[in-house]
């Protein structure tokens, strides 16, 4: 008897080891790089983690405290935090804009480089030709994949005036069915959130079908979110707090494992 609980628990040792492999990831940076596939919940999926612009493009840039934001910069942190947690759940995640250097960071302040580059390649200050380059090798990349879910995630952060706070809204290719239901799945995720951690602030944040490049050009089901509004002192929040860069990826995360599940 005392044989057979010892084989018992050793085998329940060595299936927790297998279920929850070590892995590394040098592009979240020497403090981030090791992650564990704890989980198998998106097994099977594939993503195409875009951040906005990069390179010789820093996006928009807003003011917080003396210092420059640059959107570049705070949407590669969310797209790395947001791989992190697909891959920790079995997903096969692809980072099509890359920073040899920048991996996940925790200050407030990102400071701006130039070193982006699209899977290797450098990155073009024409804009079509930017656009279309990342698009181009995510479309390579979606030929070889046999998997059946696979989707692009696009992230930004808009620019309007100080004065207009708002919320995460999201767009999807025009008729594209299976955008549509993820990004209300993401809207309706971020909904949730708000109602537990700020009551009585609601969530207006809206998803519609936008002819984006991006969007149009690319062929997997693709969502594009834009984050909030760089000039405005409340949605800096959002972005410079490094609890709240997580707390955006946890949640899109969620969201994607529940459309992953009506698949």
């Amino acid at each position: 008897m005392k044989r057979i609980c010892f084989l018992l628990s050793f085998l329940c040792v060595i299936a927790i080891s297998v279920s929850a492999q070590k892995k590394k990831e040098p592009l979240f940076g020497k403090s981030h790089s090791s992650y564990t596939v704890s989980s198998s919940s998106l097994k099977g999926a594939v993503f195409y983690l875009v951040s906005g612009h990069g390179g010789p493009d820093p996006g928009c840039i807003g003011k917080y405290q003396g210092k420059e934001l640059h959107e570049d910069e705070y949407a590669y942190d969310i797209i790395l935090r947001l791989g992190k947690e697909l891959l920790e759940r079995g997903a096969k995640v692809y980072f099509i804009i890359q920073d040899a250097k920048d991996g996940i960071r925790d200050s407030y302040i990102l400071k701006n480089s130039k070193r982006e580059t699209c899977m290797g390649k450098a990155i073009p200050l024409n804009q079509i030709e930017r656009l279309k380059q990342r698009c181009v090798a995510i479309n390579d990349l979606y030929r070889k994949d046999k998997s059946r879910y696979k989707r692009a995630i696009f992230i930004h952060v808009d620019s309007r005036s100080r004065s207009k706070q708002t919320d995460v809204y999201f767009y999807h290719a025009p008729k594209s069915k299976y955008g549509e239901r993820l990004a209300k799945e993401i809207q309706k995720t971020f909904k949730g959130k708000y109602r537990k951690h700020q009551p009585g602030r609601g969530f207006d944040g809206t998803v519609s079908e936008r002819n984006l490049y991006v969007l149009r050009n690319t062929t997997p089901v693709a969502v594009f979110m834009e984050l909030g509004n760089m000039q405005n002192a409340l949605d800096q929040k959002r972005l410079v707090i490094p609890n709240n860069r997580q707390a955006l990826a946890n949640w899109i995360t969620e969201a994607i494992e529940k459309d992953y599940k009506k698949k």
